[in-house]
């Protein structure tokens, strides 16, 4: 199981958030997320979704269910297209991902796009691995930035949002 906590400028709490994954062959898995809230004691988020990943494209796709706590139920859909920019695959990546809901009475339905490179520089010093990512959210036309160290995420966007994560 991969659990962190989070917080972020617009949260009041810290954050635990947990995943894991069931694999039900060697290509799909059953994903689980569940996010606690610190300061109110009860989850706020709860997610299950079959992702399947094709390799030979650098891709996947999911379907799956996302409960909110204010929001509550919506279904969604999924997918990622990675594109190796340099000859060493695992380096530098450009990436297309999508993601569509709908809410449980299939009225209200959000979109997200967006278009980023992943730069991983691998034992930067010993035991020292980095990510930059640099992005741009196409729907709400917003750009972002990522840089992962080992066990922290910082993400921020031109909006004035910014989130921190660490991996227990």
């Amino acid at each position: 199981m991969e659990t962190s906590l989070r917080y972020g400028v617009d949260s009041k709490s810290l954050l635990i958030h947990a995943k894991e994954k069931f694999p039900l062959n060697s290509l799909t898995h059953l994903q689980g997320h569940a996010e606690l809230d610190t300061r109110i004691g009860a989850p706020t988020y709860l997610s299950g979704m079959i992702r399947r990943y094709f390799p030979d494209q650098y891709a996947s796709l999911a379907v799956g269910v996302q409960y909110y706590r204010r929001q509550k139920l919506w279904y969604n859909i999924r997918g990622k297209k990675a594109f190796p920019v340099t000859a060493d695959e695992r380096s530098l990546h450009f990436h297309i991902k999508g993601k569509y809901d709908v809410d449980e009475k299939l009225l209200e339905k959000k979109s997200r796009v967006a278009a980023e490179f992943t730069w991983n520089i691998m034992n930067v010093k010993k035991d020292q691995d980095v990510r930059l990512k640099v992005g741009y959210e196409v729907i709400e036309k917003v750009p972002y930035f990522q840089i992962r160290e080992n066990n922290w995420t910082l993400n921020v966007n031109n909006s004035g949002k910014w989130k921190v994560r660490y991996d227990l």
